[in-house]
């Protein structure tokens, strides 16, 4: 169980804080939730207390992890389909696995350079970016700006 404070990772969503828990009254049973919030996006998002193992959330890694990730993680070969593409790319990144974030991220990226990207994997490209630019913010606790260059070196 996390506490007001933590900083987690909810997949799809990206990295952000606790900022508090609620109790709700759903069909009769009080249940328990998170109030998330995320930097990037500035989104708010209630998450249950008893799914939240499920949902695949985890602490923010450190500053180091993070760092390494970013640098060390190369593009992989995909399949020309781009439907197949989209499928295994989001799989990617439901698993809230900063490696594999890290690793659309990057192979879309160098695919753009190449080819085009499809609207659809555009959109996915940037849900990449919110998650890994929210993990970086509070991993190193910076703002947004510094954020977007040092994953922008990464990538050079």
């Amino acid at each position: 169980m996390f506490n007001v404070g933590d900083k987690i990772v909810y997949p799809m969503y990206g990295a952000g804080v606790i900022e508090g828990m609620e109790e709700k009254i759903i069909d009769g049973e009080n249940k328990t939730y998170y109030i998330l919030k995320i930097p990037v996006g500035n989104l708010k998002i209630t998450i249950s207390t008893k799914k939240a193992d499920t949902m695949g959330l985890r602490e923010v890694s450190s500053s180091s992890e993070v760092l390494g990730i970013i640098k060390d993680v190369e593009p992989i070969e995909m399949s020309e389909n781009w439907n197949q593409r989209y499928k295994d790319n989001v799989e990617r990144i439901k698993t809230g696995n900063l490696e594999k974030v890290v690793q659309v991220f990057k192979t879309l990226i160098f695919r753009e350079r190449k080819k085009s990207l499809s609207s659809i994997e555009k959109k996915l490209l940037g849900t990449a970016k919110q998650i890994i630019l929210s993990e970086i913010i509070l991993s190193q606790n910076i703002e947004k700006e510094q954020a977007e260059a040092i994953l922008e070196q990464a990538v050079v």
